[in-house]
């Protein structure tokens, strides 16, 4: 897996790939698909359903007098497998290249299993009961080693992890100093310091100062190089779009908002202390 990481022979076909994902006219499904409305990615919750009819199929082939229920949930499995692989295609467009090269195997993994299931269920439609149980158990196979890769590409790689989630561990409580008003240009990004995690300052033009985490959530861009805009900061790697405000992920890749801390003015100098979910700002 690790030289798959580093296979740059696979970036012509990444490239290529990638520019068809990105340029299907999704528009604001693209957002759903990525599962913003969730929290995070919608992905692994849809897999769920093909993996699970398809192994439940596997069961009911090793038992006599279940022909009918495998083939009906080898049916519904290739049902599923179509919502599960577009949400998947989605987000691999969006990830790192070390990423990306390895979700194409992924991909290709899984599309050569669904294409087992496919003739599979052609088989047991013609009668050929033991010929599509041979293609089930081979597209189990090859799903399984698609979905181990999966697990790669989540827990090794942290795809679709909230690159953001350890900020509220870092920053001690309380309020923290973070600079002068004066040396924050009016409308523009900055970034600062709080306990050796970087955020993002942006001073408005009523002198009112907005302070979020600068590391993406999606998969940790600089916030701070990002266009702020309509009250928002976009970032620069991805393009997903944080409410200064708040904080929250106006538009995605990203599905989890940024951590986001009340700011003051004391004497001239900007402070600031993470604001607890729920808590109204003091």
């Amino acid at each position: 897996m690790d030289r798959l990481e580093n296979a740059a022979a696979l970036d012509s076909a990444v490239d290529r790939v990638r520019s068809m994902v990105r340029a299907a006219p999704l528009g604001h499904a693209r957002d759903v698909l990525h599962g913003r409305w969730l929290g995070h990615p919608v992905h692994p919750l849809l897999v769920q359903v093909p993996i699970g009819t398809w192994l439940s199929a596997a069961v009911l082939d090793l038992l006599p007098g279940h022909r009918r229920g495998a083939h009906t949930l080898v049916g519904v499995g290739l049902a599923a497998a179509a919502p599960a692989a577009v949400t998947g295609w989605v987000d691999w467009a969006e990830l790192q290249r070390q990423q990306m090269r390895v979700g194409l195997l992924h991909a290709v993994t899984n599309t050569v299993g669904v294409g087992l299931y496919a003739w599979s269920f052609a088989a047991r439609t013609r009668g050929r009961t033991g010929r599509g149980k041979a293609l089930g158990f081979a597209g189990l196979s090859l799903v399984g080693v698609g979905g181990a890769i999966g697990g790669h590409l989540a827990y090794r790689q942290a795809s679709g992890a909230n690159h953001a989630e350890a900020v509220p561990h870092l920053v001690e409580q309380g309020w923290h100093e973070v600079g002068a008003v004066a040396d924050l240009p009016v409308g523009q990004a900055i970034r600062r310091h709080i306990d050796d995690v970087s955020v993002l300052v942006v001073r408005e033009s009523g002198g009112r100062v907005h302070v979020l985490a600068d590391s993406c959530s999606h998969m940790g861009g600089p916030l701070s190089e990002g266009a702020v805009e309509d009250g928002c900061v976009r970032c620069p790697w991805h393009d997903s779009v944080f409410r200064l405000e708040d904080g929250w992920n106006v538009h995605g890749p990203a599905t989890a908002p940024q951590p986001v801390f009340d700011a003051r003015i004391n004497a001239g100098k900007v402070e600031a202390r993470l604001r607890v979910p729920g808590k109204e700002p003091a």
